[in-house]
């Protein structure tokens, strides 16, 4: 080895060895400032975050300024994954996030492209901070941010229509400006390129003005510093911050490129003659091609953030109020609960409100994801932001602002926009260390070059350095998990799937089975009227008539189904005369002129009514899951009547699809035996947990995960709060409780079991993604790297051009970036019609367990079932037996 290669080679090892100080030695942190109860202090953002390592205190809120020095698409955002929160910074704006810091441990953040990170360290609230004071801010207060100082719109967390405003307008001015660079870029290299091409490779004749150095320093100059700023900037500053990304990499690619041109241009006599070439094709080149696939990387993630977008744009502008009895329009954010509002046909809803009059067809689809307007009456609730369509209606308010439905949804999704997979994990992992391992890499490449390689030795080293520079691509890593998890959580959004975070939608892909609550999950939750047996002369139609004249006066769950039910028919309901109730039996009355019992055997034999010709129908219809109500008239038995919460329309059908995705599905209830059964043989289940109380619910739950399943819990009562928390998922129906959908990791919207069959595609179609973008990312550095570092140059001759490698770069980005939009064409397969899944084709025979089986105190299903069959087992086991 010569006295050069050996000075290289020493050169190469103290590079390595200061790589590794630079980017991976101890760092300051500073500590935050309390004043007024709040930790406080600034952060300057540009090109990185100053200070990148910040120490607060457990249990203080802390208030974090941004202040943002700079334009661009990277740093336009801040997401603290571990407080689930995403906030807009606005280019030469300051903004305020709040956190509440209260576990202790490393919590990171990180820019919105996932490229720059920093640290927050919160200490225990007894320990005291780094002894001399060297980290701490100081108590200035010109140092720190002015309480209260920001504006509501910047506040993380507050969903105005301004936030996504401003960086939409940003966004665009941004697009604009790379559109005129890359122009400039383009206009200056062409001619460059053209020469350089037709003369080296073709053996063309060119104009030998366009092979002057001279003439090509002037023409890629402006390319350098104007075309390529926006790389440089960011590069440099980075590297100031002692972190790395991908522009980094470039800036010092190009800059060595163009440093050697100059220097073969300006003073060529420094250089041995067999190594003066000039690249400064390959300068603008690079540039141009990266400058070109940011504005379309930039344009395609301009449709990722959507979702919240279109949330915010269904808020309600203005709304109509009554007030002293005069109508007025104000603000919607000048409604107050309480508030009766004037809602004509054609307008928004402006808040969440309850009927007081009128009647109308309320389209939700935009909530719910239900394509049918609901029909609203008075006393029903009403949803912000949904459309009236056909009549008027008068509301009251019951929930604005932040408290509203709309505003939840929007929180959610913004939750689950800045949580992080734990898939991500991986990638932040590779990308902590991919930027100064590429660099070490290019700095043994040139070592290897120069001392092994073909003359010149030197710009062969020099050229293969700067390709690994130019071709290694960690922005494609950065970028796998966050947008499709962005993208998938918008449409589920649309779709009216709230995930509350990234975790929730990756583990749901792992689902192996999924609990089914029963009432009101599985059934519509409420009694209503199934059937009507008439027995000796009386007619269907006639004794409904008189037994729901007999129980209008009552109070109880089957008398109103009772009622209601006579009403869909639309029977004439004679008044009723003489009401009285018998506790835990029935009522009697009298009713068009006849004395009418309404409810058990007993009450019956007690009036001396035989009951034997009705008791074979009652065990009949209990057996089917129905609550049997038997009637007698005039002192003759009259017929039987059945209650029951009925299957709703589509869980038979969202039931079979999620078989066939391949999960067992189990409904969790507290009914006795039978009535599961006959509800799980409507729905085509095949295993049934019955007559588990509401406490055990949660250890059912843990006794499927202990079997080795990931389980999901699907519910929408106070019950199944424990139960929900303790599934791998909860999904809480949106019409259910919210103590339910609090404790809940995904809410369907709708109510429907469709959505539990939508959310689990949608996350196996996002999971999916995240896996084809991070297999391409890793995939595509580990082999082009190895390449442009020459591997292949011993055995094949072939070297990477850095045009080349800058060309394969910019495409790395933008597959990763187009197939994360490829998830906003995902639209679920529908559900059949509920007639084309008739609940008698399901053949499917359920296997019901209870814990008396299970414990040997049962002698299976019938010894577990304790209830008789004719008073049987209450509106299909809700609780509202009469009578046994």
């Amino acid at each position: 080895m010569s006295a050069a290669d050996i000075l290289v080679v020493v050169a190469a090892v103290a590079a390595l060895a200061g790589l590794g100080w630079f980017f991976f030695g101890p760092r300051k942190a500073r500590t935050a400032v309390l004043a007024g109860g709040v930790q406080r202090l600034e952060v300057m953002v540009k090109g990185g975050y100053s200070p990148e390592v910040i120490r607060v205190r457990q249990g203080v809120p802390v208030e974090l300024t941004f202040d943002r020095q700079e334009s661009g698409d990277c740093t336009s955002r801040v997401v603290f994954p571990g407080f689930q929160l995403s906030a807009a910074l606005p280019a030469w704006q300051r903004t305020t996030v709040r956190l509440d810091p209260s576990e202790v441990g490393e919590s990171g953040f990180a820019c919105g492209m996932n490229m720059i990170h920093g640290t927050l360290i919160v200490e225990p609230a007894d320990e005291s901070p780094a002894a001399g004071g060297k980290d701490r801010v100081a108590a200035d207060p010109a140092a720190l941010p002015a309480a209260g100082g920001t504006p509501p719109g910047a506040m993380a967390g507050q969903a105005t229509r301004d936030a996504p405003d401003t960086e939409t307008a940003e966004r665009r001015a941004e697009i604009a400006d790379l559109a005129r660079r890359v122009i400039t870029g383009a206009a200056l290299t062409l001619p460059v390129l053209y020469a350089v091409m037709a003369h080296d490779v073709f053996g063309a004749w060119v104009p030998a003005v366009l092979l002057n150095p001279w003439v090509q320093l002037a023409l890629i100059t402006p390319v350098m510093f104007y075309t390529g700023w926006p790389v440089h900037r960011t590069g440099w500053l980075a590297l100031a911050h002692r972190s790395a990304d991908m522009n980094s990499l470039i800036t010092i690619g190009t800059t060595a490129a163009y440093g050697y041109s100059l220097v073969v241009t300006v003073a060529p006599g420094l250089l041995p003659a067999g190594v003066r070439e000039v690249y400064f094709e390959t300068t603008g080149v690079i540039l141009t091609l990266i400058i070109l696939g940011r504005l379309i990387e930039t344009r395609a993630k301009a449709g990722t953030g959507q979702a919240i977008r279109e949330l915010l744009g269904l808020q309600a502008r203005t709304a109509r109020v009554v007030r002293d009895g005069d109508e007025a329009e104000i603000g919607v954010e000048q409604v107050v609960v309480g508030d009766e509002l004037v809602i004509r046909p054609g307008e928004q809803i402006p808040v969440d409100a309850v009927v007081v009059s009128g009647s109308s067809a309320v389209d939700e689809s935009m909530v719910t994801g239900e394509p049918m307007p609901a029909a609203k009456h008075a006393g029903d609730a009403v949803i912000g932001a949904t459309l009236n369509t056909t009549g008027s209606l008068r509301v009251r308010a019951a929930k604005v602002g932040a408290d509203t439905m709309l505003a939840q949804i929007i929180k959610m999704v913004q939750q689950a926009q800045a949580s992080k997979a734990p898939i991500q994990r991986l990638a932040d992992t590779v990308s902590g260390y991919f930027v100064p391992a590429v660099i070490g890499v290019a700095i043994a490449t040139f070592a290897v070059w120069f001392v092994a390689g073909p003359a010149p030795a030197f710009t062969m080293a020099l050229v293969s350095a700067i390709a690994v520079l130019i071709i290694a691509c960690p922005c494609a890593l950065g970028l796998a998990t966050p947008l499709s998890i962005q993208v998938g959580t918008g449409k589920g959004a649309r779709a009216g799937i709230l995930v509350r975070s990234a975790e929730a939608l990756e583990t749901a892909n792992q689902l192996d089975t999924v609990v089914l609550d029963k009432t009101g999950t599985i059934t519509a939750g409420r009694p209503v009227l199934t059937d009507v047996r008439p027995a000796g002369r009386w007619a269907e139609d006639e004794l409904l008539a008189v037994v729901a004249a007999a129980e209008s006066d009552s109070e109880h769950p089957l008398a109103a189904a009772i009622v209601a039910g006579a009403g869909e028919r639309g029977l004439r309901i004679p008044a009723a005369a003489g009401f009285g109730s018998v506790t835990g039996q029935g009522v009697r009355a009298t009713a068009d002129g006849h004395a009418v019992l309404v409810g058990s055997p007993r009450l019956l034999a007690d009036a001396g009514i035989g009951t034997g010709d009705l008791e074979a129908t009652a065990a009949e219809l209990s057996a089917h899951g129905k609550t049997p109500v038997l009637a007698a008239v005039d002192g003759e038995p009259a017929g039987v009547l059945a209650i029951a919460d009925t299957v709703k329309d589509d869980s038979a059908a969202a039931i079979a699809a999620l078989r066939r995705l391949g999960i067992d599905v189990v409904m969790l209830t507290g009914d006795n035996a039978r009535t599961a059964a006959a509800v799980a043989r409507q729905s085509g289940i095949s295993r049934v947990l019955a007559e588990v109380l509401p406490e055990h619910k949660a250890g059912e739950i843990r006794r499927l995960q202990a079997e080795g399943r990931r389980v999901g819990m699907v519910g929408d009562g106070i019950n199944d709060a424990p139960a929900l928390a303790a599934a791998d998922v909860g999904l809480a129906i949106g019409t259910g409780t919210d103590v339910a959908i609090e404790a809940a990791d995904v809410t369907l919207i709708s109510g429907s079991l469709a959505g539990v069959v939508t959310a689990v595609s949608l996350s196996r179609a996002t999971m999916r993604n995240i896996r084809q973008n991070l297999v391409f990312a890793l995939a595509y550095n580990g082999i082009g790297i190895p390449v442009a570092a020459g591997i292949l140059y011993p055995f094949l001759g072939l070297r990477l051009s850095p045009m080349i490698a800058a060309a394969a770069m910019a495409l790395s980005s933008l597959s990763v970036v187009g197939n994360a939009n490829r998830l906003r064409r995902y639209h679920p397969a529908p559900l059949p019609p509920a007639g084309q899944v008739p609940a008698g084709q399901v053949p499917v025979e359920p296997q019901v367990e209870t814990p008396g089986a299970r414990a040997g105190a049962g002698a299976g299903i019938a010894g577990s079932c304790h209830h008789a069959a004719a008073a049987g087992a209450g509106a299909a086991g809700s609780g509202v037996t009469r009578g046994s």
